[in-house]
């Protein structure tokens, strides 16, 4: 096996992400080179691939190899509005009709989200294990992917607010984090499909038995909190977290695929010319079990 992966950031003492060569994610793995890459997913919790020529379709065949696939039920645009199919998040700024959105279009508003630290799906009730994006075109400048280690942020939480935090359990909703932007044009289906979903706030990963924090901003509450107390508890969490010690900035190069673990992750776009095309397509692989199974 030629393929090998390497820290980006050997010299960071929190987070490590890795970077993978050697390998055509356009052909079929072997199961050597699938659990060379599972496990590296264990250590580095991002993992950059850089040129590879993927369609949806190889794309789709790459993620297989991880469990099975979500659905894109949490993309705001549904049906006959759909530029990608269900298998395919439209991380873009494009209409089905590859134009892009105009600056006050509720899609193009409603991903603004994105720039909010969050993890993908865990406003699902089984949340995301892998996520995968895959650059097909990118902006001149700007639109980097910035991604934050829960588990150093664990590890560097002093004694007391690891024991406030070890029982307790979040809603998370796409409602809570589209208001944090002021975003509130929900249609009664949007609204049914974002209802609040239970999370715990503390996870073990289940190879490596490390310990993570499990924020986002969709999370807004917390259960037997009054609301304030418990988003001013969950924003200092999050500034915690998101300290520059913990992240790893990713500058997207096109044909770039990035895979990241949200179980031990939160991540966020930064911003870019909306003028110009940012075409991203994101698949994602689904957990095994919900975070209050797991904990149970």
């Amino acid at each position: 096996m030629d393929m090998t992966i390497r820290a980006i950031n050997p010299e960071t003492r929190g987070f490590f992400a890795g970077e993978v060569s050697g390998i055509d994610l356009s052909r079929d793995l072997s199961r050597e080179e699938a659990t060379a890459i599972s496990a590296g997913m264990d250590q580095y919790g991002v993992l950059v691939f850089h040129d590879q020529h993927l369609d949806d379709a190889l794309q789709l065949a790459f993620s297989r190899n991880f469990g099975g696939l979500e659905q894109a039920t949490g993309d705001i645009a549904q049906g006959t509005e759909r530029r990608l199919s269900m298998d395919v998040n439209d991380i873009s700024n494009l209409d089905k009709n590859n134009n892009i959105l105009a600056r006050d279009d509720r899609r193009r508003l409603f991903g603004l989200g994105n720039r909010l630290w969050h993890s993908d799906s865990s406003f699902k009730a089984v949340p995301a294990k892998y996520s995968l994006l895959s650059a097909r075109s990118i902006p001149g400048d700007g639109g980097n992917t910035e991604f934050a280690d829960m588990r150093a942020a664990w590890d560097a939480l002093d004694a007391e607010t690891k024991a406030i935090c070890e029982p307790l359990v979040c809603e998370h909703s796409q409602r809570f984090s589209r208001s944090t932007l002021g975003f509130s044009d929900f249609s009664d289906d949007e609204r049914r499909r974002f209802t609040p979903v239970q999370q715990r706030l503390v996870r073990r990963h289940p190879v490596t038995g490390r310990k993570s924090l499990f924020l986002a901003s969709h999370a807004g509450t917390i259960v037997g909190w009054p609301v304030p107390e418990a988003r001013a508890f969950l924003r200092e969490l999050t500034e915690h977290a998101t300290q520059r010690r913990f992240v790893y900035a990713h500058v997207w190069r096109q044909w770039d695929l990035v895979m990241w673990d949200n179980r031990v992750t939160m991540h966020r776009a930064r911003p870019y010319d909306h003028t110009q095309v940012r075409d991203m397509h994101r698949t994602t692989v689904a957990c095994e079990q919900s975070t209050m199974e797991q904990a149970a």
